[in-house]
């Protein structure tokens, strides 16, 4: 099934229309193995390795026998830093140094990115918003502007072509409103916004293969 998109004004109205590419957006083509092997991979690589224990002889402690090997009837005592007693230290626990990197060849990533834009899409939570200009930053502007669409009260990822501070001064006050570059697509976003919103502009980067 081909998916073809509505392309808004900033006063709502449908101006023209953008048809992904069947080659590259198709339900067929969903690999939601993908998804979610794509989705490990930039939490892993996200993630801040600072879990780190003592071992054994970092512990701070005497190192002297705590009882008489034999007549208590108890087990054979070490010092207090065994890991065996409360406060001891920790038996192969993590140092810090683990290495959770993932890696992914780019055509998978492709594909896993492909394949969310299509579930949007069928989804109905994709649109398209004709180019803007705003002559200076102005929040109520942005918010009258996904008024117009419908979607003010969603959660917005708005996918931009390259840096324009008065767009982005003007959405990023906006509770719900997240701005990304369309080169730093990701499925972390793009499965937590409800809504994903590109500009007219961003649409070149989706076609490509």
């Amino acid at each position: 099934m081909a998916y073809t998109i509505d392309i808004y004004d900033k006063s709502g109205k449908v101006v023209s229309n953008f048809a992904l590419d069947e080659t590259l957006f198709a339900d067929s083509l969903v690999n939601k193995d993908l998804i979610h092997e794509y989705y490990l991979l930039q939490m892993s690589n996200a993630r801040h390795n600072i879990a780190c224990v003592k071992w054994r002889w970092e512990v701070h402690g005497s190192g002297r026998k705590l009882y008489k090997q034999k007549g208590t009837g108890g087990a054979r005592p070490g010092d207090k830093n065994s890991p065996v007693r409360r406060w001891g230290g920790v038996t192969f626990g993590p140092r810090g140094v683990e290495n959770y990197t993932k890696s992914m060849n780019k055509k998978a990533r492709k594909i896993a990115l492909n394949s969310i834009i299509t579930l949007k899409a069928k989804a109905g939570e994709l649109m398209w918003l004709k180019d803007i200009t705003l002559t200076a930053p102005k929040t109520k502007e942005a918010q009258e502007i996904l008024k117009n669409i419908w979607i003010a009260t969603k959660k917005v990822l708005f996918v931009i072509s390259q840096k324009d501070d008065s767009i982005l001064k003007s959405f990023r006050n906006l509770p719900k409103v997240k701005y990304l570059h369309a080169d730093y697509l990701n499925p972390a976003d793009l499965m937590w916004y409800h809504t994903v919103l590109f500009l007219e502009s961003a649409l070149a980067t989706l076609n490509i293969k």
